[in-house]
């Protein structure tokens, strides 16, 4: 088996901008591009494999045909497990929150949302929310949300380009205006809004809070603090481990030159580009890369090579 680049489906939601278009080379008729799924099963947007044998068709059906290509450690999820996202926030997201597996399963019929954010690009007085200032009480939590003071309790935190933050589920969060990120995230599009500053949608109506849900699954305390590994520089690249969990394991690459990498029999990568030019080599298949190119490399493939000046993150299950 072969890699080969993804073709991603593009949401235009209200708070987004023009950067995945415009820097990213992400095609939609929309004005505003909020979000490009790098790499998804998802039923609400499939990638679409963009040239070889399988050329326009689902990355779905592709694993459909080819069940191999997971991995064994996918062996364990009933579904494709994981979601890549490029997101564009012009504007700041609503104050939201996701369930965990069993929450999920049970009101949505999907799993929860464990996920992590590398902060791509940022403005300089970018900020997130992340968990609570202090501990809340579940009755503090309600008034908070009824009597528009939740802001007043969140805790806000200054990012810079790099950054990474790992949002455990329960954990109220929010990106800010301003902000590129890479998202990994479980596959699931549940979220539970609980603040959206007033916001009409596209259908003239106020979005949908989903304040009991909410309620149900918040974590009322300061988010974990979350610690990073060192990079490590080998031979022309920076290697270094941004999350490593039940559902994905992260790593970026900081390659000037050339860096070997394989996919096994345990696991698919998936390589995404967030900076730079390079190339991907594997045996015959050459696959030009830049800045927001999205390439699944199939389990068992081997040994493969990426050469250039190109900064990748890369996704991998474990077992």
């Amino acid at each position: 088996m072969k890699p080969f680049e993804l073709i991603p489906p593009v949401k235009d939601y209200i708070w987004g901008g023009t950067r995945l278009r415009d820097e990213y080379g992400k095609k939609s008729s929309a004005d505003k591009l909020a979000e490009s799924w790098e790499l998804s099963c998802h039923k609400d947007g499939q990638s679409i494999i963009a040239h070889g044998e399988y050329c326009g068709r689902t990355l779905s059906s592709y694993l459909e045909e080819n069940p191999s290509a997971l991995g064994t450690a996918c062996a364990r999820f009933e579904a494709f497990p994981v979601l890549i996202k490029l997101i564009d926030a012009k504007d700041r997201l609503s104050v939201q929150v996701h369930p965990d597996d069993e929450y999920a399963m049970s009101a949505e019929g999907e799993y929860g949302k464990t996920e992590m954010w590398y902060i791509v690009d940022c403005d300089d007085d970018a900020e997130l929310i992340y968990g609570f200032r202090e501990e809340l009480t579940k009755d503090e939590f309600r008034r908070a949300i009824e009597e528009n003071t939740l802001l007043d309790k969140v805790q806000r935190v200054r990012v810079k380009k790099g950054d990474v933050f790992f949002i455990e589920p329960g954990t109220l969060h929010a990106i800010g205006e301003g902000i590129l990120i890479a998202e990994i995230q479980q596959n699931s599009n549940t979220t539970y809004r609980v603040y959206d500053y007033g916001r009409i949608g596209n259908d003239g109506k106020p979005r949908e809070l989903h304040t009991e849900k909410a309620l149900d699954v918040t974590t009322l305390a300061p988010a974990r603090p979350y610690s990073l590994c060192r990079p490590v520089v080998h031979e022309g690249r920076e290697t270094q481990l941004l999350a490593d969990c039940e559902y994905f394991t992260v790593s970026k690459q900081v390659i000037t030159g050339e860096s070997e990498l394989c996919a096994d029999e345990r696991s698919f990568n998936h390589v995404l580009a967030v900076e730079g030019e390079g190339v991907l080599v594997c045996g015959g298949t050459e696959i030009s890369m830049k800045k927001g190119s999205s390439v699944f490399v199939p389990s068992g493939t081997g040994a493969y090579n990426i050469k250039g000046s190109i900064t990748v993150l890369i996704t991998e299950i474990k077992e």
